[in-house]
């Protein structure tokens, strides 16, 4: 399966701390609790599809600065081919995450994207890429924005998560949800039930598959070709170290699952898995399992679903 994925990359540090509300005091000694790694919602979802199995083709910006020159290093390591990687910013985006070491997975981000959002992508430097790609998977990042209607019009799949949402309308995610086919979205800024916001998003919009990520609640699943609704839980095996990167993981593996032939529930289900073993792991780049590694745990799991 070839997946054509364009989103943001940066540079993060995650520091565990020991509680939300943080605590003044003017110094602490984490000791292993501060890692930096590359990461960024774009390189987490071309990773992760990469140790599935996919053939990935990855499009993001980045600067002509130490932060880039990391990121580039990092991608040769990775062996991720950098065609679609362009050095068009003054400054390559970073971020900081707070977490809390428990299993409620508290955590809050601070993200600096620089000057990514005043940056635009050529969409013919990336055409080819789209043209052979089986999926187009297209961040909410400002500089996909041009790239939504040329993927429509080579009636390629467009998938995109909006992350935190709390309106249907909101003015820069509506072109995103317009032009999806699959779209994922977090419950974490919600206004109304999700079943409720389901609702309006499924009339307002035309995508045939919506996933609003409901964390260690699991997530709801709607299907336009049946008009349900399925709630499937999360996939409670235990371990968890940092969910930052849970909605990425969840998001990639059930475009991976849905595209390579799973129906919609069970890619979801396998997807939970998927997003369970990647929070065993630091930082939203790692910690990606195989298609082997998910089917091994899968196989112990019991999903109670319910569908309205």
């Amino acid at each position: 399966m070839k997946f054509f994925v364009s989103g943001l990359i940066n540079v993060e540090t995650n520091l565990r701390i020991r509680s939300f509300p943080v605590t003044y005091y003017p110094i602490d000694y984490p000791f292993f609790g501060i890692n930096s790694t590359i990461s960024g919602v774009g390189y987490n979802i071309a990773t992760a599809a990469k140790t599935l199995g996919n053939d990935v083709a990855f499009a993001s910006l980045i600067g002509k600065d130490h932060e880039g020159r990391r990121i580039s290093h990092t991608l040769d390591k990775d062996g991720t081919d950098k065609t679609y990687i362009f050095e068009t910013l003054d400054e390559t985006p970073v971020s900081v995450i707070l977490y809390e070491p428990a299993e409620n997975g508290r955590r809050q981000i601070y993200c600096d994207l620089k000057d990514i959002q005043d940056k635009t992508l050529d969409p013919e430097k990336v055409r080819a890429a789209i043209e052979s790609a089986d999926v187009c998977v297209l961040c909410n990042s400002n500089f996909n924005r041009a790239l939504l209607p040329i993927a429509k019009a080579l009636g390629k799949p467009v998938a995109t998560d909006v992350h935190a949402l709390n309106d249907i309308r909101d003015e820069f995610n509506s072109d995103f949800m317009r032009y999806a086919d699959i779209l994922f979205l977090s419950d974490e800024d919600l206004p109304v039930k999700p079943n409720d916001f389901i609702s309006a998003l499924k009339a307002e919009y035309k995508a045939g598959i919506i996933v609003i990520g409901l964390g260690a609640a699991g997530a709801m699943l709607y299907e336009r070709a049946t008009d349900t609704v399925t709630s499937i839980p999360s996939a409670a095996i235990g371990g968890v170290v940092n969910t930052i990167g849970a909605g990425d993981a969840l998001f990639t593996a059930f475009n991976h699952y849905y595209f390579h032939g799973c129906g919609a529930v069970e890619a979801l289900k396998r997807a939970q898995v998927f997003a369970a073993l990647k929070i065993r792991h630091d930082g939203g780049g790692r910690g990606f399992s195989t298609e082997a590694q998910v089917e091994e745990i899968y196989k112990t799991c019991k999903f109670t679903c319910a569908t309205e």
